[in-house]
Formats: C-alpha cells, sequence, structure tokens
C-alpha cells in the first residue's frame, strides 16, 4: 500500500467527504477507504433483530447520558476502562439484554 505523508493541515482529518472515508490507524496515519454500498444487502432475520437490539442499546446511552445519576456512573467506569461514558452505556444494555 502507497504511504502519503500528509501537510500539517491534513494530519487531524477524519469522517467522510462524499463517497471516501477517512479513518485512523492505530499507529497514528490515515486510510482512505471507499463507503461501502449496503444497497442490495438482504438481512437475514437474526442481522435484523441484532441490528434493533443495538439502536434500542444506543437509545438507552443517549437517554443515560441525559440523567446526571447514570452519566456520573458511565462516566466512573469510563476512566476505569479506558473508554468513553456513552460506549460504557451502550455496552451495559447490551450485557443486562444478554441475561
Amino acid at each position: 500500500m502507497a504511504k502519503v505523508k500528509l501537510n500539517p493541515m491534513l494530519e487531524e482529518l477524519h469522517g467522510k467527504l462524499g463517497e471516501v472515508v477517512f479513518r485512523r490507524t492505530r499507529k497514528g496515519g490515515i486510510s482512505l477507504i471507499r463507503r461501502a454500498d449496503m444497497s442490495g444487502v438482504k438481512w437475514s432475520p437474526a442481522q435484523k433483530a441484532n441490528r434493533q437490539r443495538f439502536s434500542r442499546a444506543v437509545a438507552y446511552a443517549r437517554s443515560a447520558m441525559q440523567d446526571p445519576a447514570l452519566s456520573a456512573k458511565y462516566e466512573k467506569a469510563a476512566r476505569r476502562s479506558g473508554r468513553r461514558a456513552f460506549e460504557e452505556a451502550v455496552s451495559d444494555y447490551l450485557k443486562k439484554q444478554k441475561e
């Protein structure tokens, strides 16, 4: 794969621009990839159920971040794990749904 050194203005680039997605690698570089075309994909019932479960987890995390008590709980857990509080809330919801 070709490697390009970006100028300082482009070093912090992330997100997407049209069909191109900019992703940061673990070593600090940036990968340019094309966005996947998912228009022709036929989802299985299990995939649909999992997508709905994840959507509910995200909705729970959004509401949890609005509640000061829950937000503080997830902030504390996030500091321990090195993740964001939102990710902790999603993870917590998904773990509770498995039980």
